[in-house]
């Protein structure tokens, strides 16, 4: 067993140092403290977190980043952190949650000092900033999305392109000629957040399949926000009949805007939205809808993740297909 001692000779530095290096104990200069961390590593040395080795054994714990940035919606990742929480306990796992919203401060303190034996990472980006950090670590991972550069990462996530045609190919096949997509507040875009464009993708790809008309239009939270938007989208894209929502607060507040703007649901304007199946079926018009599986999708992770820690194989990416459920917010063209 890899002792504190073997830490100190290697980093070159008194046992007390790689204590404190590696529990944040006392101020040590940043060198020492890389130092310290690179013979740890490169001793497969682990601690509990405070600066004490382990007896033996993992931590029996999942660290799971969900950072709170601008623009992310709280009851998704809501249920994303819930269906992780439940999933590992079911394997005899605790959870650490780390809610940093940049950098990869917090997600660096977890792998260097063992804190937890595997990390789940949630809100990817196409080029995320955690990548290198969980390229270079020993300790296993397992993301929710699938960021521009996939290889040697482990990822779980919704088609969210085949989600983005599934939605036009439906209202296409209802007739619909021009279609637009309201999609997630500005700043995930701006952040390159991978689902989200990954959406934006497919919707136009098939828009453009099928020679529609269409627009996408980024949109914030609230009633001022939907009428602004569906103001615009009405006069850039008059013949519009059909509209896909990616932003689940939005629904409710869009199907009113365009009411008062004399476009009722379904009559003269059908609907759907990517969004888990319960909000969809709660809105003030049941919504046709292709369902985010955020319970699935934790799980599969956890699953992921827990084959890792016992050496197992385990896929470079799984995308879940995406299921359309009609509701009473679709209906053909000029019915």
């Amino acid at each position: 067993m890899v002792k504190i001692t073997d830490v100190a000779r290697r980093a070159g530095v008194s046992p007390s140092t790689v204590s404190y290096a590696l529990s944040g104990k006392r101020p040590i200069s940043d060198a020492t403290r890389r130092r310290v961390q690179a013979a740890a590593r490169e001793l497969g040395y682990r601690t509990d977190g405070v600066g004490r080795p382990r007896s033996g054994g993992r931590a029996k714990v999942l660290a799971l980043a969900v950072p709170m940035r601008p623009g992310i919606h709280v009851p998704v990742v809501t249920q994303f952190a819930v269906s992780v929480v439940t999933a590992a306990r079911a394997r005899d796992h605790d959870v650490l949650l780390l809610t940093q919203g940049e950098g990869d401060g917090s997600l660096g303190r977890v792998t260097e000092t063992g804190l937890a034996d595997g990390v789940i990472v949630t809100d990817v980006q196409l080029q995320d900033a955690r990548l290198p950090l969980l390229r270079s670590r020993s300790v296993p991972s397992v993301l929710i999305g699938v960021p521009a550069e996939a290889d040697g990462l482990t990822c779980v996530d919704l088609d969210f392109r085949a989600a983005g045609e599934l939605c036009v190919d439906h209202l296409a096949g209802l007739g619909h000629r021009a279609v637009a997509l309201v999609g997630s507040p500005p700043e995930v875009y701006v952040r390159r957040t991978a689902f989200a464009r990954r959406l934006v993708e497919g919707f136009t790809a098939a828009a453009d399949r099928h020679g529609l008309a269409s627009a996408v239009l980024p949109c914030g939270t609230g009633r001022d926000a939907a009428r602004a938007v569906v103001e615009r989208l009405l006069r850039d894209l008059p013949a519009l009949t059909a509209v896909v929502v990616h932003n689940e607060p939005l629904i409710d507040p869009l199907i009113e805007a365009f009411g008062e703007l004399g476009m009722r649901v379904p009559g003269d304007l059908s609907l759907i939205a990517v969004c888990p199946a319960p909000v969809a079926a709660a809105a003030r018009v049941p919504v046709t809808s292709v369902a985010v599986p955020a319970a699935e999708l934790g799980a599969r992770a956890v699953h992921l993740l827990v084959r890792k820690l016992s050496g197992a194989a385990v896929p470079g990416t799984t995308l879940l297909p995406p299921r359309l459920t009609e509701r009473a917010s679709t209906a053909p063209r000029g019915r």
